[in-house]
């Protein structure tokens, strides 16, 4: 059941948001509640028209699939992606739970998607014997594989999927329809618990689909996955492949703390500090209303997780950074962007961030009112004090001396989360379409992908929990417990297609796989392919050719690689091929090569057997000036 507030407490929360309102100084027109009731619902219109196969805005969308956007140029953002449709349809569930039941449909023809989707082989590989291809971040509208350079595997879709199809599973058991979700939905989600299980440990790119490897977004969100499929498997009687994994995951998602935040990214070279949305984004996935703010989780109301709410959201004060932030209050929300070193359509604020932080924000008072006290230590004093100055290390509480100073607190943070989403309200246009992002510099106009999924689904879910309105919970104190010696762990995943839910009984096939490297020099937008004569490699159709990252790419060593699991035992002939900028023609090697792919070996289907070490032969690429 979806909860809701006791009466008392709803009371309390609403008054704090009353008070917070009446003190606040809004931007001249409409009042934060008037825009709230409004643009919510041209917010969940947004998320369904952008929804196939009846999406007024994706035509040629599939049944259930979810569309980032309908912008097709300047950027192209007419796929689906993994994360993304999971987390709209989290929101969808959410809105469902609290009585909109025509959108049942819509979770409905998601699943099945879903489970068609997970068989599909991709450049990071199929569903067998693996379970790789699940890692495929993104797909095409119709639900075919992209076969573009991207950033891959992503670790995060796959726990995202999940944990928004448990929600669903559970809607529907309380509905007294047990028997369909074990027949129909768990193969889906064991398919992903599975994934989770085996790969946690792995790197792979972020939510922002730029640096690889370990994610604090993708390790809570895979912790709540793997806690979430363990409660599923127990009340439908069945084994969770990957679940036991848990506690080594928990253990490892509280490393990503440095001292004063959480450093959004580790394992890898990156170039930046670490402040960044990522980690709020994955604290308000992880939001339960009744855990408590000592949690190992990481709730929204951690004195850690405020610090580090306190540290990205100063960052982004800076005018030099974002001159549209130039002398806002320390207590007024501002335009916030993804990280500070960031450089994509020159690094503007976000919708879905600026909304995200309103979230956190009420996500941390509603924990508070649910326990009556506000705790405040060393680590999060700096936050309280930009909300109440006179704050100290010290615990304020509703039944005690103390408890003018709590309702204040309560008061201000609620202030606080509204006016983030005033900063929104100004810089959002008379139809309410959000964009991706918006300039930051005045206007502040949007700009790149126009009607982001994310972004209108990112709305709906702030206005539940403004108005009071949570999900199920999920955590208790065994699911807190840190265990005694954090292990790099993970487990063999089991992995089948969810054929009662309209997936394709796909063959397992043995394979080994196969890291190609080769040296090939490029200039910006030109990208290396590889092809051959063997099915795995498109059958010299570079339609179906894969494609090779350059992650790795220096001046030094301009490194594309591929890391592809080959049927065991072929011997295939293949060459590497360029894709030219502006329309130009592909550019092939001067000669073909040959390898003899290794016998599949029991148990490492996902060790690499073989490594070449080659330099592109041939003529070079040059810029078509576009």
């Amino acid at each position: 059941m979806i909860l809701q507030l006791s009466p008392r407490l709803l009371s309390g929360l609403v008054l704090a948001w009353q008070t917070a309102v009446a003190v606040a100084e809004w931007p001249q027109g409409e009042t934060v509640d008037a825009f709230i009731a409004t643009e919510r619902e041209i917010a969940l219109k947004g998320v369904l028209a952008n929804i196939g196969p009846n999406g007024t805005k994706v035509p040629g969308a599939a049944a259930g699939i979810v569309i980032a956007s309908p912008s097709k140029t300047d950027p192209n953002y007419f796929y689906t992606w993994t994360r993304d449709a999971a987390l709209t349809l989290k929101t969808l569930i959410d809105e469902l739970e609290f009585g909109n039941t025509g959108l049942q449909v819509y979770i409905e023809d998601y699943i099945h998607a879903q489970a068609i989707l997970q068989t599909v082989t991709n450049p990071s590989g199929g569903l067998l014997p693996s379970g790789a291809g699940l890692g495929e971040p993104k797909y095409n509208a119709d639900g075919t594989r992209y076969n573009g350079n991207w950033g891959r595997p992503q670790r995060d879709g796959p726990a995202l999927r999940s944990i928004a199809m448990i929600q669903y599973s559970n809607y529907l058991i309380s509905k007294g329809e047990t028997g369909k979700v074990k027949d129909v939905i768990w193969p889906v989600i064991s398919n992903d618990l599975s994934y989770t299980g085996q790969y946690w440990n792995s790197t792979g790119f972020d939510l922002w689909e730029e640096v690889s490897g370990s994610s604090f977004f993708t390790t809570q969100n895979q912790y709540r996955a793997l806690v979430d499929g363990t409660a599923l498997a127990k009340t439908l009687g069945v084994s969770c492949t990957g679940c036991d994994q848990a506690p080594q995951v928990l253990c490892f998602l509280q490393t990503y703390w440095n001292g004063k935040y959480f450093t959004a990214n580790i394992n890898g070279n990156f170039g930046r500090n670490g402040v960044d949305a990522n980690v709020m984004l994955g604290a308000i996935s992880a939001f339960d209303v009744n855990a408590p703010c000592n949690s190992s989780t990481l709730q929204p109301c951690h004195s850690r997780m405020l610090s580090n709410f306190n540290v990205f959201v100063n960052t982004f004060r800076d005018p030099s950074l974002y001159p549209i932030n130039a002398g806002v209050a320390p207590n007024r929300g501002v335009a916030l962007g993804r990280y500070p070193e960031d450089t994509y359509y020159s690094g503007n604020p976000w919708y879905l961030i600026t909304l995200g932080a309103a979230e956190f924000l009420y996500d941390a008072v509603a924990q508070w009112t649910v326990q009556g006290r506000i705790a405040i230590d060393a680590t999060s004093l700096p936050f309280f004090r930009t909300l109440y100055p006179n704050a100290t290390i010290a615990t304020y509480d509703k039944r005690c001396k103390r408890s003018t100073a709590y309702r204040q607190i309560l008061a201000a943070a609620s202030a606080y989360a509204d006016s983030f989403v005033a900063v929104a309200q100004a810089h959002t246009p008379a139809d309410g379409s959000l964009a991706e992002q918006f300039l930051k510099t005045a206007p502040g106009t949007p700009i790149s992908a126009a009607a982001l999924t994310w972004s209108f689904a990112s709305f709906v879910s702030m206005a539940h929990r403004r108005a009071g309105k949570f999900p199920p919970s999920w955590t208790t104190p065994a699911t807190s417990a840190l265990p005694a010696t954090c292990a790099a762990t993970s487990a063999k995943g089991s992995y089948a297609p969810a054929t009662g839910a309209g997936a394709p009984d796909v063959p397992s096939v043995c394979t080994s796989t196969v890291l190609f490297r080769v040296n090939a020099t490029t200039y910006y937008g030109e990208n290396i392919y590889l092809t051959g004569n063997s099915s795995d490699l498109g059958a010299w159709d570079l339609g179906s050719a894969q494609p090779m990252q350059s992650s790795n790419y220096t001046s030094e060593r301009p490194l594309w690689f591929a890391k592809l699991p080959l049927t065991a035992g072929e011997t295939i002939s293949y060459s590497y091929v360029r894709e030219e900028d502006c329309g130009q023609p592909w550019i092939w090697e001067d000669r073909n090569r040959t390898l003899v792919v290794p016998a599949c070996v029991e148990g490492g289907e996902t060790e690499v057997l073989l490594e070449t070490d080659e330099k592109w032969e041939g003529e070079v690429g040059r810029g078509g000036g576009c």
